[in-house]
């Protein structure tokens, strides 16, 4: 089995162009978790306030695409050439959670966290490993203390 969940992410559209679409056409299934807040963290007007709802929207129609996907059908008839249609097509069936919560405050933060740790913390005890052990950092400190002399040596 495989191990270790990444848990990291960046808000709404910028992560479209970075990690969105090995999410929706990678060749390895990613199971996503969506987290968005109804109100923003301050009051907020005009454009600002257009700019969460688009969010919004980002954040509810990405967990859609992933679920639902789109046929090479659909692609088709919307006049799309053919050389384009695989492109164009995505296959759906690609797990998501939507956690929603009213709006962010450091209450819905430390259960955010404490979410995060518990999941970390069982999936370790099912799979017989230590999820909060450091040996890899451990790892990489004491090759840093080599590497560092030759970084600083007449600086």
């Amino acid at each position: 089995w495989q191990t270790g969940p990444v848990v990291w992410g960046t808000p709404g559209t910028n992560g479209q162009h970075a990690y969105y679409q090995l999410i929706h056409q990678g060749t390895k299934l990613i199971p996503a978790d969506f987290i968005g807040f109804a109100e923003p963290v301050a009051e907020l007007s005009g454009e600002l306030k257009a700019q969460h709802d688009l969010l919004m929207a980002n954040f509810f129609a990405q967990t859609q695409a992933l679920a639902f996907g789109k046929t090479a059908e659909e692609v088709r008839a919307e006049g799309v050439p053919e050389e384009l249609v695989a492109h164009k097509t995505f296959h759906g069936d690609r797990p998501t959670t939507t956690i929603l919560a009213r709006e962010l405050t450091p209450s819905v933060l430390g259960q955010l966290v404490a979410l995060y740790e518990h999941k970390v913390f069982v999936q370790g005890a099912v799979w017989n490993i230590d999820s909060f052990d450091q040996w890899g950092v451990e790892l990489g400190k004491v090759l840093a203390k080599r590497v560092e002399p030759a970084l600083t040596e007449g600086a």
